[in-house]
């Protein structure tokens, strides 16, 4: 299926798809508007301050994502907080509940709020097969 990771755009401008130990493979190729789409999916942009404050618009949630074959089935973007970008409705994320537009707080135990994608996709590409994220969504989600 689609990019199962925080892949990004290969040269040739079609998704990269990366596998659970950073192997590449150019042979993916999605048209799908969700998957490829490179405008945030976020009505607005959120601080990190924001996201933890007491009595706030979020909510914090907890995932165990074990990868399959391809990946996760996630897609993440975005700085300080970094953001769910796609889920793949059929991968391993969308069927614990992750959803598009929640934000990435930490990975495998390690926070991430201040960081920028590419150091989330490092963490979980170099890391073990089953990650563990914590992520908040809005309260009305």
């Amino acid at each position: 299926m689609g990019p199962r990771t925080a892949a990004g755009p290969s040269k040739q401008g079609k998704p990269v798809s990366m596998g659970r130990h950073g192997s590449r493979s150019d042979s993916y190729q999605d048209n799908s508007p969700v998957l490829s789409n490179p405008k945030s999916v976020l009505k607005k942009q959120v601080s990190p301050e924001e996201l933890q404050r007491p009595g706030g618009k979020y909510i914090k949630r907890t995932f165990t994502i074990v990868g399959d074959a391809v990946g996760w089935g996630f897609v993440v973007r975005g700085s300080s907080p970094c953001h769910i970008q796609a889920v793949d409705p059929s991968g391993p994320a969308a069927a614990v509940g992750m959803k598009v537009c929640q934000f990435v707080v930490s990975v495998n135990g390690i926070n991430v709020l201040e960081t920028d994608y590419r150091t989330i996709s490092h963490l979980i590409l170099t890391g073990p097969r089953t990650v563990v994220m914590e992520v908040m969504e809005p309260v009305d989600c």
